[in-house]
């Protein structure tokens, strides 16, 4: 495909070449300030394939990579480039193509290595399609891809980031002309989203992209996104072939110890071990795998080296993978970010940037290991000494020793897993990637994560709320109260409450618990248990005080527990059976407690009741709808293992094939999950005491993947010898009925996300508006990138919020008595009179209102009132206001937090409102569902709604109010604060009687934009 300049002047053609910028920069900015280098165009992005790239601008120095990847790429490629044969680069070309304004031409590269492997470039031109500067705002765009990586998704990296460039440079279209057997540019340019037009000239296409970002092409951009960091996590769980490097010739130690993992876990690849003292004088084997001094003397593929050497041997070990085609490190090494000091840090961020250069990614540093226990890899790459059951939980952590302890606790429960991934230092690969893979893996029904930081907050919630509408994402978050991220991890500072950030977690339908028993507790039962249909609990067993303690933690839970069912202690397992199958039966109730205590004198009754227990559920699945089971047992420990000898002859699961034999991915979003199996039979997992009880785990590698959205009916009850599910048990009424409690909360948000609700247009909003007007008071008062922004004046902040609708009550300045008397005049009467001091506002304690001001004696004599108890007029700044209507005061909120971005806040106005910090809290932008569910959610709510024979206020109206500021802040990332107090809200409509706006250059968001990695 051709630009402007070779259009003109042929493939060698210097037209439009270096030419300067005559009108100055966009913007008005002095020209040399933006032909400065824009390092911030650099990022490193995720491929297709999952190895990573590094994209740059080309600069004057690139000119001998430049000749050299010309050389690389075949003589079809470059001529469909430049519409003829074209074998090499002139001297000419090579400079017009290295040197860029950055303005009017700017090109990019994408690189591995010192490579370049692709690049992009755009030429400013105008309605003529000639050579062109500033203000014209179209460009033509052209490509070039070496063969080797095409396929790869390079070109479509290429154009997000050539797109953002051009619409930082003020150009809104891209041309592009393109032959028609170039079948694969013109898929890059059709697939993007863009809105388009196409047109077939002189024997070539024609294309022409609106490069205003549209919901199609965001919702592309996320689906490749998601695609390239899932299957980069899958590289790495699942290689064909390891290497150990830093295993040692004596027994113990760090890296011998993984090797030794890795083998007896069973791995299905190869496996090397790799040490310098290793094949060459030293022994040629290890551990019965074959010993190398260096991954280039395995002489075959390693996909997946583990690495365990000092910190300071790190840098050649990465040189030495990258160069022989290593696709991902997990690196257990110590001594980076961890240890505090700058130099920890500094070492950290050069293993990152290096082993990108090679399209490497990273888990660790200081990492744990990971693993993956499907059938056709079996990896224990970790300190673990044993490879887990295989299961239906995939589990992350940021703590190698949470790591431990959650690995331990699951194991003692019986619960299998997935995968797990223990990230130390999550330099590279984070959360935010694994909940990725685990989006669509169908051996995860379950995702638990215990995090120590969020290093981009706004894109997990995005990740974890699409997550979690087709499987449960429970979260335990350490060191909320530190006030700081643990050393190593790289974060953005919020300004909000952790409280208020867990509030949002659980809007995106995260399930966050607080300790890493809650975790293991909710984990179990979601992972064995169908999600209950609402709150409805019936309870039964054979103890009325434990029966009581189950009712009691249910209302503290919000659920609606029936009374319950006491089946005495001289109730048989026959007798429980038939209660719960009845209870299973029941329409009346959505979930089931069963609790239990050991009969006196009688041998061998727990194993009876454990199979009367699979009996009763296995039954249900016919009758209706599944029901979640949870059980309650005191010194039963004997509970789980007969359950556990009765269930360990189930089939194993077929698991995915491994990430290496996986055929290259098409582009097209894959439905990997299979439809959901009801149970058939079920086991109990015991968590008493110590938890020395175990369940077969061959009993949770049975479950089949589950479909999120087929119904839980018993039309889809496995046979005698399909899937089953584990009943969980646990050793106090409590912990079982949060655990439930979790799960009926995950299910009622499931049901809502299916209609999120919308985001309403208005036609009194005048967006270009107050656009124009942000950048003019932005402009007069010299607020630029560093400032911490302007507030508006009270006239601003009027005229801005009635653009969007918005009307704030009149107000008149009262610098003496007269003047107060002349604005009422104005106003009409009744009035009000109040302070605007900083330290007076709000605080309606101090006595700096008075309402209700009927005469103009009545305000004269509030006038003299309020100066004698509080100070002089100029201290004071009095105003007079309307009076509004009667009603209840409340406060809408919205700011922008550099963590999570714009919140919506409300509440009631009033000390014990702020005291209980009774606030609810919003994302932006927010839905009409949304606002709704912000009124409703306070526990100051009652008054609103007619509390104590009140009259109830205009909902409807407070809810438009909210989603009137929402869209405000939504539309002008400029307003980095709004706050409306008080508004209110009365029988009949709303009046805002305050308000203030704050103002500053926008800042850069870390989820919008091209998709790039972390930078370093």
């Amino acid at each position: 495909m051709r630009s402007a300049s070779e259009q003109t002047d042929g493939p060698g053609g210097a037209g439009g070449g270096g030419a300067a910028v005559a009108g100055g920069a966009p913007g008005g900015g002095p020209a040399p300030e933006e032909h400065a280098y824009p390092d911030h165009w650099e990022a490193d992005v995720v491929l297709r394939d999952g190895g990573t790239a590094r994209i740059r601008p080309i600069t004057a120095d690139d000119a001998d990579r430049l000749v050299s990847f010309y050389e690389q790429v075949s003589d079809e490629s470059k001529y469909y480039r430049f519409f003829a044969p074209y074998p090499r680069l002139s001297a000419k070309d090579v400079h017009r193509f290295t040197h860029h304004d950055f303005v009017d031409r700017v090109g990019l590269a994408a690189t591995v290595g010192d490579d370049f492997i692709a690049t992009v470039r755009y030429d400013r031109i105008n309605d003529l399609g000639r050579p062109a500067s500033f203000p014209a705002d179209e460009a033509e765009v052209a490509f070039l891809v070496q063969d080797a990586h095409q396929g790869r998704g390079v070109a479509s990296a290429l154009l997000e980031h050539i797109a953002a460039v051009a619409r930082e440079r003020g150009i809104r279209r891209f041309a592009a002309e393109v032959l028609p057997a170039n079948t694969k540019m013109i898929k890059v340019f059709t697939d993007a989203g863009y809105t388009q037009k196409r047109s077939f000239e002189d024997g070539s296409v024609r294309l022409h992209l609106d490069l205003e970002p549209t919901d199609r092409s965001l919702a592309v951009q996320r689906a490749r996104e998601q695609r390239a960091e899932a299957r980069s996590v899958q590289r790495l769980l699942a290689p064909r072939s390891v290497a150990v490097v830093g295993a040692g010739r004596a027994p113990g130690g760090v890296g011998r110890t993984v090797l030794r993992n890795v083998v007896a876990g069973g791995f299905t690849g190869q496996v090397y071990a790799v040490n310098p003292a290793l094949g060459a004088d030293g022994p040629a084997e290890l551990d019965g795998v074959p010993a190398f001094p260096s991954v280039g003397a395995v002489g075959a593929p390693v996909d997946l080296a583990i690495v365990a050497v000092p910190a300071e041997r790190v840098p050649e070990v990465v040189a030495d993978c990258g160069e022989h085609g290593v696709r991902g490190l997990v690196v257990l090494s110590a001594g980076y970010a961890e240890s505090g000091g700058p130099e920890g840090r500094e070492r950290q961020r050069a293993l990152v940037r290096q082993a990108r250069s090679y399209g490497m990614r990273i888990i660790g540093p200081n990492a744990f290991g990971i693993i993956d226990t499907a059938e056709d890899v079996r990896l224990n790459a970790s300190l673990a000494p044993e490879l887990p059951a295989a299961g239906r939980i995939g589990l992350f952590t940021q703590s190698g020793a949470i790591g431990v302890a959650l690995l331990a606790r699951l194991h003692r429960r019986g619960a299998g897993l997935s995968s797990f991934i223990s990230a130390g230092n999550r330099a590279d690969v984070s959360g935010n990637d694994v909940l990725q893979h685990w989006y669509d893996d169908p051996a995860t029904d379950v995702v638990l994560l215990y995090l120590e930081s969020l290093g981009n907050p706004r894109k997990f919630a995005r990740l974890a709320r699409r997550t979690a509408a087709v499987k449960p994402v429970v979260v335990v978050k350490g060191a909320r109260h530190s006030g700081s991220a643990p050393p190593g991890h790289r974060v953005p500072v919020t300004r909000i409450p952790h409280a208020t950030v867990s509030a949002l977690l659980r809007q995106a339908g995260v399930i966050r618990v607080d300790t890493v028993t809650e975790l293991v507790d909710a984990g179990v039962l979601l992972a064995g248990q169908p999600l209950p249909a609402g709150p409805r609990v019936a309870i039964l067993g054979n103890s009325e005080s434990l029966g009581l303690l189950a009712y009691d933690a249910c209302l503290t839970e919000g659920l609606r527990p029936q009374r319950p069912l006491d089946l005495t202690t001289g109730a048989t397992p026959a007798d429980f059976r038939d209660a719960l199958a009845a209870a299973l039966a029941d329409d009346s109730c959505d979930a089931v407690v069963v609790t239990a205590i050991p009969w006196v004198g009688i041998e061998g009754t727990t194993e009876v009741l454990a199979a009367s227990l699979r009996e009763a559920v296995a039954g249900s699945g016919a009758a209706g709808a599944a029901k979640p089971v949870v059980v309650v047992h005191v010194e039963m420990g004997g509970l789980a293992e007969a359950l556990s000898a009765a269930t360990s002859t189930r089939p194993a699961l077929t698991r995915r094939r491994t990430a290496a034999s996986a055929p290259p991915e098409s582009g097209r979003t894959q439905d990997a999950r299979a439809a959901q199996s009801a149970p058939s039979s079920q086991s109990i997992q015991s968590t008493q005491g110590s938890d020395t009880s175990q369940t077969s785990h061959a009993s949770q590698a049975a479950q089949a993947p589950q479909d999120p959205h087929a119904p839980q009916d018993g039309s889809e009850a496995a046979g005698p010898d399909g899937p089953a599910r584990n009943i969980p048990a646990y050793p106090a009424a409590e912990r079982a009925v949060r655990a439930l409690a979790e799960a009926v909360r995950y299910a009622q948000w499931r049901r809502q996300a299916a209609d999120p609700g919308r985001v309403p247009e208005y036609d009194s909003i005048d967006e270009s508006g107050a656009a124009a007007f942000i950048d003019r008071v932005l402009r007069e008062r010299g607020a630029g990138q560093e400032s911490r922004g302007v507030g508006l004046t009270a006239e601003e902040t009027g005229a801005l919020l009635g653009r969007y609708g918005i009307a704030l009550r009149p107000t008149l300045p009262a610098p003496g008595p007269d003047a107060a008397v002349a604005a009422a005049a104005v106003l009409g009467y009744p009035v009000a009179l109040k302070t605007t001091a900083p330290h007076l506002r709000h605080r309606p304690d101090l006595g700096g209102v008075r309402l209700d001001l009927a005469t103009e004696q009545q305000l004269r004599t509030a006038y003299a009132e309020l100066t004698e108890a509080l100070g002089k007029p100029e201290e004071l700044q009095p105003v007079v206001q309307a009076m509004a209507p009667r009603g209840v005061d409340t406060v809408i909120r919205a700011a922008i937090d550099p963590a999570v971005g714009a919140v919506l806040s409300f509440g009631l106005a009033g000390a014990a409102s702020d005291l209980l910090g009774d606030t609810a809290h919003r994302l932006v932008p927010a839905t009409d569902q949304d606002a709704a569910e912000l009124v409703r959610s306070i526990r100051t709510a009652p008054l609103l709604f007619g509390w104590r024979g009140s009259a109830p206020v205009d909902t409807p109206a407070l809810e438009e109010l909210l989603l009137r500021v929402s869209r405000l802040v939504d539309d002008h990332p400029e307003i980095v604060s709004v706050v409306l107090e008080p508004a209110v809200v009365g029988p009949t409509g709303v009046s805002v009687l305050g308000a203030a706006v704050r103002l500053a250059p926008p800042a850069p968001t870390t989820d919008l934009g091209p998709r790039r990695l972390p930078s370093y």
